[in-house]
């Protein structure tokens, strides 16, 4: 009888021990399975981190929580695309297949990053709704249903990190904060409680690091995995801080 041949999957996982050293990459098979991905092949080397030479290892690194594309957390670049762990299917993935971090935060450790540039970008441009809890506000004003459907779209942003990787603009050498927390100042500006901080969050966005930055390569909203319409979102922010420069000129918001 002729014996039959197992099928396997190589991974070629590029690996960093610190955040000052050198990068190297390792390789990896493992035997195939039907619907696997990506987060579940790197838990297979985990329980077993021996590479194709027969090298035993240390385990990888890398984050995850939600497994479902919701917290943004297992965000590595695959075969050179950024993109969500999690939903990255082996079936459709070109072989060997590549993992490597995001290059655009700093390296914790082989597959994770830091994001803290995005996250200190959302405190720059004020991304939340000021309620200190400390008494009932009661029911909020209403949001117009047309207005509440696009808003909703913004919302679904998990703060992931892909559009950040895939945008040229975003670099050690730029201070540019990226789409992300561009369209969340879209997005609570809209806001019918949120709009009271509006003038603050356009003016944080009109200096360095904000909209001029943007080089509209199109790449974060052809990258972002929910889908967001973050190029529409700058669009509709360069008209707004254009009119929020005459409101600074004019010393009104009346403008």
């Amino acid at each position: 009888m002729a014996e039959t041949k197992t099928k396997t999957v190589r991974f070629e996982i590029s690996r960093q021990d610190t955040p000052d050293s050198a990068p190297y990459t390792e390789t990896f098979e493992l035997e195939y399975r039907p619907n696997m991905n990506v987060i579940s092949a790197l838990m297979e080397i985990r329980r077993n981190p021996v590479t194709v030479d027969g090298k035993t290892t240390t385990p990888i690194a890398w984050d995850m929580n939600c497994l479902e594309e919701v917290c943004g957390a297992c965000s590595m670049v695959i075969n050179g695309k950024p993109r969500q762990s999690c939903t990255a299917l082996i079936d459709q993935l070109e072989q060997p297949i590549r993992l490597s971090p995001m290059r655009t935060f700093p390296v914790v450790r082989d597959l994770q990053v830091d994001r803290s540039r995005m996250f200190d970008s959302l405190k720059k441009v004020k991304a939340w709704i000021p309620i200190d809890g400390t008494y009932n506000l009661g029911p909020g004003p209403r949001m117009p249903e047309k207005k509440r459907q696009w808003a909703y779209e913004l919302s679904k942003c998990m703060t992931c990190g892909v559009c950040l990787e895939a945008c040229p603009n975003v670099n050690s050498s730029s201070d540019f904060i990226g789409p992300s927390a561009l369209s969340q100042v879209r997005l609570f500006n809209a806001h019918p409680t949120g709009e009271m901080n509006r003038s603050d969050r356009l003016n944080a966005i009109m200096g360095d690091g904000g909209l001029a930055n943007c080089g509209n390569s199109q790449n974060c909203v052809q990258s972002c995995p929910k889908g967001i319409p973050l190029t529409t979102s700058i669009a509709a922010l360069n008209r707004d801080t254009t009119l929020q420069s005459f409101r600074n000129f004019f010393g009104s918001d009346q403008v």
